[in-house]
């Protein structure tokens, strides 16, 4: 079934962008739920009275159970109306973050992490794969990278926004109000979203795509260099804002624009240059996406360290935006590279597993600062996590050459 298919033709040329602003939409509000637990996580430690470890692992769970559901969206991806998959999942993950203000415990608030985890989990795979349907390769990057802005964008807004909603009438307030604003936005996608071209031609597949992926072994790569790049950044983005709120004594408010803002101010500028970047070197060379990948993470390595130096807000702020600029760059053109690695019938499958991969190492990393901040400090904790950025860089070098096999062997044939 193509959601809305009477009322945009398939030959419809700016159907695709139509589609990729809707996908902005749904990614924003996704990346913005998952914002209010890091903007809110010293007003709920209070009330709590929980501990780093406990804080921790609320974000941890939320990761595992979003690594673990995401083969499964994936593979639901490649069989069925991936439009279906999206909205189905934005209904879900919209009621599951309205019922965080119910949580009475510790237990509570676990449980309820893990449905949103859940939940959420269903959105990646099938969006980026549907964006890969409708626009061809030497497009790619670019569409990828615009949509990718929604992330930074979602993820900022919806810290300082979250924060200061929650300055005023309490944490549980902001995850009622983005809970209600998903339903609004679904109704809009039942109108207007649909499968592409490719997609349509499908037929059942019986779980080969996922198979498939498993046999590319520069799709396996990806996933360990994804694995290394989302854990550092997580573990950025979780105990920043913390880290601000703690070193310097400022409000929640504070503390997202210092400890958050930056970091989704620079990827959302700096990740459609990555996108250009790499759709303009994959002309020129096969491995020009890769290029792109290891030179974003080399950045993010490098002013991750002057961190323990840091000693006001402004200079907290400066460094976690030019690393910030980094990593934008490599997700510019992350989910591009996959996509030059797998055939098009198994590209949700990829991301999915992608995903899970990703997203497990996402899981281990605030866990990781939590426990080297408990020994050497805050600061430490995250500047560790440069060791990470350079573990991927490492990947990408060494798998180089048969990255450049695949990407060459998966081309369009010309004629």
């Amino acid at each position: 079934m193509n959601i809305g298919k009477g009322r945009v033709g398939s030959a419809s040329r700016w159907y695709p962008w139509l589609l990729l602003g809707l996908l902005w939409s749904v990614s924003f509000l996704n990346q913005a739920n998952r914002s209010i637990l890091v903007a809110t996580m010293p007003a709920i430690r209070a009330e709590f009275g929980l501990s780093a470890t406990q804080l921790a692992l609320l974000n941890s769970l939320f990761l595992w159970t979003y690594a673990a559901a995401a083969v499964f969206a994936g593979w639901l991806g490649d069989r069925m109306s991936r439009s279906r998959v999206i909205i189905l999942g934005l209904i879900a993950w919209s009621i599951a973050t309205g019922l965080m203000p119910l949580a009475s415990s510790f237990a509570i608030l676990l449980s309820l992490r893990a449905l949103i985890g859940l939940c959420e989990a269903s959105y990646y795979p099938s969006g980026t794969a549907l964006i890969g349907d409708w626009f061809k390769p030497t497009m790619r990057s670019r569409a990828l990278s615009l949509h990718q802005t929604a992330v930074f964008a979602g993820s900022g807004i919806g810290a300082v926004v979250a924060a200061a909603i929650a300055d005023r009438f309490g944490w549980r307030a902001p995850f009622l109000l983005f809970g209600v604003l998903g339903l609004p936005l679904a109704i809009a996608l039942i109108a207007y979203l649909r499968d592409g071209p490719v997609a349509a031609k499908k037929t059942p597949s019986n779980g080969r795509p996922f198979r498939a992926v498993l046999h590319i072994t520069p799709a396996l790569y990806l996933c360990g260099v994804f694995f290394f790049a989302n854990a550092a950044s997580t573990g950025v983005m979780v105990w920043a804002p913390t880290f601000v709120h703690d070193a310097l004594g400022l409000n929640l408010t504070g503390s997202a624009l210092y400890g958050a803002a930056p970091l989704y101010v620079a990827g959302f500028l700096v990740v459609p240059i990555g996108g250009f970047w790499g759709d303009w070197l994959i002309m020129r060379t096969p491995l020009g996406r890769i290029y792109v990948l290891a030179f974003g993470l080399i950045i993010a390595a490098l002013f991750l360290l002057p961190l323990s130096f840091a000693g006001s807000g402004m200079m907290v702020a400066l460094i976690l935006l030019v690393g910030s600029a980094g990593k934008g760059l490599f997700d510019g053109c992350i989910y591009a590279a996959m996509q030059d690695v797998v055939p098009a019938e198994a590209r949700a499958s990829a991301v999915g597993l992608m995903t899970a991969i990703g997203f497990a190492g996402a899981g281990l990393a605030p866990l990781m600062v939590a426990k080297v901040a408990g020994v050497f400090g805050m600061a430490a904790g995250l500047t560790s996590l440069a060791l990470l950025y350079v573990a991927a860089v490492g990947i990408l070098m060494a798998s180089s050459r048969s990255t450049r096999k695949a990407i060459l062997s998966t081309a369009p044939q010309p004629g």
